[in-house]
C-alpha cells in the first residue's frame, strides 16, 4: 500500500480560510482542474517521519521552507487506495516565485522518448469553497476538519 505525507498551508483573512494547493505537472495532468489540485505531498518510505518527509515534499514542491506549529489531521484514503498524512500549517506563501523539482518520465507512453516534467506546475490560494472543488476528492476531509479545528478555538 501506498502512503504520502503532506502539508495542508492555510492563512486566515478576517472570517475566512484560504488554502494553498498545488497542481501536478505533466501531460497526464494537462487539462485536468477540477479534483485534481492536491496538498503539496509525496509518498513515503516505511522507516520514514511522516512529518519530516511531508516538510522534504513541501521543499521539493515549492522550492520554500515550511516552519511553524503543525497541527496532525486524520489520515485519508484516496480513491486509488493510496493513504494520506496531513499536518495543516498557518502562513502565507507568495506563489510567484515558487519552483519545482523535476522527474524523467516516459511520453508518450512505450515511445522511448524521455521527457523531464516539474512535479507541480501550478500554485494557488484558494477560497475554502474553491479549494474543495479542485482538491482530490479524498482531500478534502483535511479541510473539513481543520475547519472544525479553527472553528472550536
Amino acid at each position: 500500500m501506498k502512503i504520502s505525507t503532506g502539508i495542508l498551508l492555510f492563512k486566515k483573512d478576517k472570517d475566512s480560510l484560504y488554502y494553498f494547493l498545488v497542481h501536478p505537472g505533466g501531460p497526464f495532468w494537462k487539462n485536468k482542474d477540477l479534483g485534481a489540485w492536491s496538498i503539496p505531498k509525496g509518498e513515503m518510505l516505511p522507516d520514514e517521519n511522516s512529518l519530516d518527509r511531508a516538510l522534504t515534499e513541501f521543499k521539493e514542491e515549492t522550492g520554500k521552507t515550511a516552519e511553524g506549529n503543525f497541527i496532525e489531521l486524520s489520515p485519508i484514503k484516496q480513491k486509488g487506495g493510496k493513504i494520506v498524512y496531513a499536518w495543516a500549517l498557518e502562513g502565507d506563501i507568495d506563489t510567484s516565485d515558487l519552483y519545482s523539482n523535476t522527474f524523467s518520465l516516459e511520453w508518450p507512453p512505450k515511445s522511448g522518448k524521455i521527457i523531464e516534467i516539474p512535479e507541480v506546475n501550478q500554485w494557488e490560494w484558494f477560497s475554502s469553497e474553491e479549494a474543495q472543488q479542485r482538491i482530490n476528492a479524498a482531500q478534502k476531509g483535511f479541510i473539513t476538519e481543520l475547519e472544525n479545528i479553527v472553528n472550536k478555538q
